[in-house]
């Protein structure tokens, strides 16, 4: 009577590593088999199966028991094919063995589903399974969620808007529908990114400290900065009051309501803008003996994209009737191409005399700095 320790291996993992047919049977053949079988995947959860058989052999047979060991795989790449080259095997160590009841090992459970096919062979007397104890994904997942909840810049930015976000969800589905809790969790998650991606908290945590250095240090541009917000505050205002007024848009129409928002909000936000950019010109000046470039050329710039984009806007309202056609000394009517080519051509116009202003300067600056080293070796 003999009891066969069987190392099941339905995917055929070992035969295709080391090239060997199976069964395998015997303690040699078997300890050999783990050596090849190793070499070839050290990584591989078979190898610790096989390990895992030849203890349980060398267990029963230090229990006085007659122990055999032998190793089967399926030998098809169809689940059906496996699971008959597996009876195959079986029934071929029934005839070569007198066997008197199987212990079972494996390492998954898609050889668990082989179990079965062994009972209707032999009596199963125990089924061990082999679990790595530290497989690498998991161990790695382990090791990362460690270091994350250990970081607290990192939880503070992910699991507490996380949380926010699961706290919410109950109490929208409960007052809205659930296309509209979806959508405002989804607004909600996509601003905390935005905030975090933009580095807004970064810019709000370093306004205060500026703005009281700016007002200790009497720049002119934190009063322009206050002209400027309000300013714009009133071209939004502005804007929203032309889309709101009676018989613009309806319906489904958005085009039209737009285009009337941006014709009469960007005069008042491009003068918020050029008041913003003076100051930081005017600081420039007083601060310094030369004035960057780019400060020179930003409030023409300012006022061409205005015209530019007010034109464009005006152009499109006359077209569509929502604008009269603009006249120009209360004589001349101009038809909406020419609106629209004489505000293109006045923002060309102030952007070519910004250029020059600037390049004036510039070549200013760059003969005084020639003329010093000049005066200083006479």
């Amino acid at each position: 009577m003999t009891t066969l320790v069987l190392c099941v291996d339905r995917a055929n993992d070992i035969g295709r590593k080391t090239g060997l047919s199976t069964p395998v049977v015997g303690w040699e053949a078997v300890r050999s088999l783990v050596t090849d079988v190793g070499l070839a995947d050290p990584e591989d959860s078979s190898v610790n199966c096989l390990l895992a058989a030849l203890r349980t052999t060398r267990e029963l047979r230090d229990e006085r028991e007659d122990a055999e060991i032998a190793v089967i795989s399926g030998t098809s790449d169809s689940p059906v094919g496996a699971d008959r080259a597996v009876a195959r095997q079986l029934d071929d160590l029934a005839e070569r063995y007198d066997v008197e009841s199987a212990v079972v090992v494996i390492d998954s459970a898609e050889d668990e589903r082989l179990v079965p096919v062994v009972e209707s062979r032999f009596r199963v007397d125990a089924v061990d399974r082999v679990v790595v104890r530290q497989a690498h994904d998991i161990e790695s997942t382990y090791y990362l969620l460690k270091q994350f909840l250990g970081d607290e810049e990192l939880r503070s930015t992910i699991l507490v808007p996380l949380g926010v976000g699961l706290l919410l969800v109950p109490l929208l589905l409960v007052q809205f529908t659930p296309a509209v809790a979806m959508a405002g969790l989804a607004a909600l998650m996509g601003a905390v990114l935005l905030y975090k991606g933009l580095a807004i908290d970064e810019f709000l945590s370093d306004a205060p400290d500026q703005v009281r250095d700016a007002l200790y240090s009497g720049q002119v541009s934190v009063v322009t900065y206050a002209v400027a917000a309000g300013l714009a505050i009133v071209g939004l205002f502005l804007g929203a009051l032309a889309v709101r007024s009676p018989g613009v848009g309806g319906g489904e129409e958005v085009l039209v309501p737009s285009l009337l928002f941006v014709y009469h909000s960007v005069p008042w936000l491009a003068l918020a803008a050029l008041t913003a950019s003076a100051g930081r010109l005017l600081d420039e000046l007083i601060g310094s003996e030369r004035v960057s470039t780019s400060y020179m050329n930003l409030p023409f710039g300012v006022v061409a994209i205005g015209l530019v984009v007010r034109g464009f806007a005006g152009f499109l309202l006359e077209r569509q009737g929502e604008l009269a056609n603009l006249e120009l000394l209360g004589r001349l009517v101009l038809t909406p191409v020419q609106r629209l080519a004489m505000f293109i051509v006045a923002g060309i116009v102030v952007s070519a005399v910004g250029v020059r202003i600037s390049a004036s300067v510039s070549d200013d600056a760059l003969e005084d700095v020639v003329d010093t080293p000049r005066e200083n070796e006479s």
